[in-house]
Parts: structure tokens; C-alpha cells; sequence
């Protein structure tokens, strides 16, 4: 893959957490801190093994999500199933997230220079003590020019591309970074679906840690 420091402009994309919603914090890529990424990735509640948001969730029911999340740790993008996709975005669209604009090369899977600072200040965040050993998805998503199955691939190229950048510069252990791709399925903007801003990586703290964390 081409190196994360040889990157030129366009495509927009969203680190966010919900991954159907468009619901969330916005912040322009070249605004961003660590702190703010930090302060919106934060759980609303102090972390258990629980997945599901709220006290009343059946213990069983919870420990079945975690298994399944657990289920994907170290799995590689494309080995996902539909199904498994349509449930990882089900478990995360209530947790903690942040909208970040970041630029991809069109028609591409590389991060630009000029979001280089914003995906940057996204280690910084995941490294700090209180989010790392986290469960984060990042889910990768295009819009609707191109085919379906070339969309596909490359929303699951640019997933991995920021799980790569993650692990690579910032050391964050790879089995806490589960990677999905989407396609052109879960635009960001509906009534608009060959929009710049619906080409995008969305990232979700799904509010529970590792075994061993």
C-alpha cells in the first residue's frame, strides 16, 4: 500500500461511531484534538462487560454480544458476513461517537496529507489510559459511484488502512480494532448518495475491554 506520508486530497471522510447514524459530534478534520476525540469516544457510563446500553440488559443477552465480539477480533475484513456486518452496526449505533472529516485519495484507500494531523490526533486519543484496551470498530464507507462490489472492497481497503495506521504509528493492539466494510450501503447523506461526504471511515467505541485489559 502506498505510504500513509505520500497522500494528495479528496475524498471526505467520518470517524464517527453510529453505523447508520449521522447523528453526533461534527468537528472539520483540521480542527480536531485529541481531547475532543477523547471526550466524545468516552462511555456514558463506567465500562462493563456489558455491550448494551443500559442497567436492565439481561446478563445473558450481554454476554452473548461480547462473545460475538469477541468472535471478531483478529478476523480479517473481508472474512465478515452480512449478517455479522448488520449486527455489528446494530450493537453500535448507541455507543460513544465523534464525526471527524478526514480526506481519502479519490477512488482510493489512502489517508491524504492533508487529514494526516486528524488521524494523528485519533492515535493520540485511543492511546490515552482510559480508552486503550477498548473495543473500537472502524467501518469503511463510499458512496454510490462505481459498482457495488468495487465499493464494497474498497470501504473494507480504507477500514483497514486506518486499523494499519493505528497499530503501525500508535501501537494500539489489533485485536482491540475490529475493521467492517460497508460499501455504498449506509450513506451518510441519503438524499445524496454520490456525495463526497458519504466516502468515509467511522469509528465506535463499543464501551466494553478486553479479557486481559
Amino acid at each position: 500500500m502506498t505510504s500513509f506520508y505520500r497522500l494528495s486530497a479528496l475524498s471526505a471522510i467520518t470517524l464517527g461511531a453510529a453505523l447508520s447514524m449521522t447523528a453526533g459530534l461534527a468537528i472539520a478534520a483540521e480542527k480536531v484534538s485529541a481531547d475532543q476525540i477523547l471526550n466524545a469516544l468516552q462511555p456514558k457510563k463506567p465500562l462493563t462487560r456489558g455491550l448494551s446500553a443500559g442497567p436492565q440488559t439481561d446478563p445473558a443477552v450481554a454476554a452473548k454480544q461480547i462473545q460475538f465480539v469477541d468472535s471478531l477480533r483478529n478476523r480479517k475484513t473481508r472474512s465478515l458476513s452480512l449478517g455479522e456486518r448488520e449486527e455489528i452496526a446494530e450493537l453500535a449505533a448507541s455507543k460513544p461517537k465523534i464525526d471527524l472529516e478526514i480526506q481519502f485519495d479519490y477512488n482510493s484507500a489512502d489517508i491524504s496529507k492533508a487529514s494526516m494531523a486528524a488521524a494523528q490526533e485519533l492515535g493520540k486519543a485511543l492511546s490515552n489510559a482510559s480508552l486503550k484496551g477498548s473495543t473500537f470498530v472502524v467501518a469503511g464507507h463510499t458512496d454510490a459511484v462505481g459498482s457495488e462490489p468495487y465499493n464494497q472492497d474498497l470501504s473494507e481497503r480504507r477500514a483497514d488502512t486506518i486499523k494499519r495506521f493505528l497499530t503501525e504509528k500508535y501501537g494500539i493492539d489489533g485485536a482491540d480494532l475490529v475493521t467492517v466494510g460497508y460499501g455504498e450501503t449506509k450513506p451518510k447523506n441519503p438524499s445524496a448518495p454520490i456525495d463526497p461526504v458519504n466516502r468515509r471511515v467511522q469509528v465506535v467505541n463499543m464501551d466494553t475491554k478486553t479479557a486481559s485489559k
